[in-house]
């Protein structure tokens, strides 16, 4: 017999077929009927006995609604993991299989979410960990069982599991990624967009890692840690600046309608395009609004939100909008003009347990410190990266 008719071996192939029937909450009498063969034929697939010809490989994926090579694959093509959809974007039930996505492991558990959701660029640069096979339907019906997701992995499982998910609106997390990479090759860092509030509320969930907010408190003038004491409970969390940072009114260039502060946003001509509720720039347009005494509604545009600050900036630039809320840095990469209102402090908190259980946190801490990093990240503009890696207190005095 020649090589190439030769047949498989068991023992090279992953066998799925359990694993999805039970997503499916089907028993093996109800495959076998779907796939007309009988349930002992299904029971000895499932145990590895034998590979199944051609023709019933394909009604089995027929009746479980995916691909053969999602049922069986060579062992080099990766491993099958169940996750939790945590991507608010797109509902679970909405999730089409094969569609590509990031998985982070955050303590006891896998959470995915579609490579989509970096936005249109990263979306073709950064390469998928997994693709959906399908969603978990088997077990008791609750919100946790209602978005398990089945992911069949495209990079080995130890390289998934080193990834560290960080939210929050700063790109330049992204850059950090670049230098972590440089000096510890084996860990990799996602960022994913959100505001200042949904990236803490992510962190309490155990959605990410890592969380990044700048929230400048209206009584005390500081940043970050009024609102963290609020939202956190104990002293289980360590916080390390990021950075400081600009923060102001971005308008077209050459700022032609003169927006030199926010009560020219209530002027009729004028169109913002806002944040959405629990970003600290919408925060921070809404204390200016209140100390004005202004209503909200008169203000056009108000109601328009997008989920960046270079969400906001493009807008601007591609003349949907006349000024938004946003930093230094976006108004710069989109040509826009200035108009600074205050200085912010971004910060980065985590459980301090995850330094213990995920080594590459504490590695992702020392690139951020490395002078290399912070002199570039200067170099951005708008950028003050005096206070970088510094640890601050969640304790009152």
């Amino acid at each position: 017999m020649s090589e190439k008719s030769k047949a498989e071996p068991a023992s090279n192939v992953v066998n799925s077929l359990r694993a999805l029937r039970m997503a499916k909450g089907l028993s093996q009498g109800q495959l076998a009927d779907g796939a007309l063969i009988t349930r002992q034929a299904v029971c000895a697939i499932e145990a590895d006995q034998y590979l199944p010809t051609t023709a019933v490989a394909l009604r089995l994926a027929s009746v479980l609604g995916c691909h053969v090579e999602d049922i069986f694959s060579l062992k080099t093509t990766g491993e099958l993991i169940e996750g939790d959809w945590v991507w608010g974007g797109l509902p679970v039930s909405a999730v089409q299989p094969r569609t590509r996505v990031k998985v982070a492991k955050v303590e006891d558990r896998f959470v995915v979410r579609p490579v989509a959701a970096l936005g249109e660029i990263l979306n073709y640069t950064v390469p998928a960990d997994g693709l959906i096979i399908g969603k978990v339907g088997s077990g008791p019906r609750s919100a946790k069982s209602d978005r398990r997701v089945l992911v069949r992995l495209l990079r080995e499982r130890q390289i998934v599991e080193r990834e560290i998910a960080v939210a929050g609106c700063d790109p330049a997390i992204n850059l950090a990624s670049e230098y972590l990479h440089r000096h510890k090759d084996t860990y990799t860092v996602v960022g994913w967009s959100m505001g200042s509030a949904a990236a803490l509320e992510a962190l309490k969930r155990r959605e990410v890692h890592m969380a990044g907010l700048h929230i400048l408190d209206a009584k005390t003038g500081e940043s970050n840690l009024p609102y963290l004491r609020r939202h956190l409970q104990g002293d289980d969390y360590i916080v390390v600046t990021f950075a400081a940072w600009e923060e102001g009114l971005l308008v077209r260039a050459g700022n032609p309608k003169r927006i030199r502060a926010v009560d020219d946003l209530l002027r009729p001509n004028v169109v913002l395009v806002n944040r959405e509720e629990g970003a600290a720039a919408r925060m921070l347009l809404d204390q200016r609004l209140e100390a004005l005494g202004a209503d909200r509604t008169h203000v056009k545009g108000y109601g328009v939100t997008v989920s960046s600050h270079f969400e906001v900036a493009r807008h601007i630039a591609e003349g949907h909008g006349d000024v938004g809320i946003g930093v230094r840095s976006a108004a710069q990469i989109f040509g826009l003009d200035f108009v600074p209102l205050q200085q912010a402090r971004y910060d980065l908190v985590l459980p301090k347990r995850y330094l213990s259980s995920h080594p590459g946190l504490s590695h992702l801490l020392d690139a951020i410190a490395s002078r290399q990093f912070r002199t570039e990240v200067e170099a951005l503009g708008g950028y003050d990266m005096t206070e970088t890696g510094k640890v601050r207190s969640l304790r009152v005095g």
